[in-house]
């Protein structure tokens, strides 16, 4: 908390970092985010394809039609001064951009008149579903709770008011005893957890939802697909089961927050002999390589920030 975060394009103290209750993003869900991972390489501070992240900031927030006041160098540019000034902890990265305060105070859902404020905040993750699960492997349970089809909501962006439907099946995992939630999509298909895409391996080849089965397109995902190739695996993008990944060798979960989380149980099932498989530790070593800037191959995923 020492700090400073980013307010509109001014460097604040946390406790001076304040929103007015009637903002419209605070009552409607009406803002767009970014989470981004930093890695403290040798080199310097790694903010994690930096970049790659703002673009779909700002494609985000045209889904909203909203106008962010900034261009993607200034966002860039924003984001680093922040992690400057955060403390050996911080090491994740929250831009967000939201619809304000009517400028006659009036409540409603139209924003057409309302402006955009847009925060960064770097703060502490840690290990997302701690340490133990990265170990030894998460429990999953399938939610009963339906992924919003792309007909109701532009999955695709990351907007606030999408993640009430996974905190609501986050909550039923968390109360039936399991780590995370397994989404299905409204043709009963494999869409993703609660925050994370998920893979499954079997027979050396690697499996994933495509983006029309209701995800996001994960940067992450997008890394452990471009890693999986590199070694020579076939990655392919299809629709999947829920009774496909009962019976894979290996599943994984991949996000920002969780980069990668191994999957241990399924509903009750064991996935493969209940270890970490080998192709999930080999693509994991690999990514946790190129984010801490020791594989040139993956060079300009890196933004080092000194």
């Amino acid at each position: 908390m020492n700090s400073k975060i980013w307010m509109d394009g001014q460097l604040v103290n946390w406790e001076d970092a304040k929103v007015h209750v009637l903002a419209h993003g605070f009552h409607y869900g009406t803002g767009v985010f970014e989470g981004i991972r930093v890695y403290h390489t040798p080199q310097g501070k790694n903010i994690f394809r930096l970049r790659e992240h703002m673009v779909r900031f700002l494609n985000s927030a045209k889904v909203l039609q909203m106008k962010v006041p900034y261009t993607l160098d200034e966002l860039c540019e924003a984001c680093r001064q922040v992690v400057r000034t955060s403390g050996p902890e911080g090491d994740y990265l929250r831009p967000i951009a939201f619809y304000g305060v009517h400028p006659e105070f009036k409540i409603g859902l139209n924003p057409s008149k309302l402006g955009t404020n847009v925060s960064i905040i770097c703060t502490h993750m840690g290990v997302y579903m701690g340490k133990d699960k990265v170990e030894q492997g998460a429990n999953l349970v399938t939610s009963s709770w339906e992924k919003y089809s792309n007909r109701a909501a532009a999955l695709n962006a990351k907007i606030c008011g999408h993640y009430v439907n996974s905190v609501i099946a986050k909550l039923e995992a968390i109360q039936r005893g399991a780590d995370e939630a397994l989404m299905l999509n409204g043709n009963g298909t494999v869409a993703e957890g609660t925050g994370e895409n998920i893979f499954m391996v079997k027979n050396e080849k690697v499996f994933t939802p495509p983006v029309s089965a209701g995800i996001l397109e994960g940067i992450t995902r997008d890394c452990i697909m471009t890693i999986g190739r590199e070694f020579g695996y076939d990655v392919i993008e299809k629709e999947i089961t829920r009774s496909e990944l009962y019976m894979a060798d290996e599943v994984f979960m991949t996000g920002t927050a969780a980069e990668i989380s191994p999957i241990k149980t399924i509903d009750g099932r064991v996935i493969g002999d209940g270890s970490i498989g080998q192709i999930t530790k080999r693509i994991g070593r690999s990514f946790h390589a190129a984010a801490m800037g020791e594989d040139p191959k993956y060079a300009h995923w890196l933004d080092i920030v000194k």
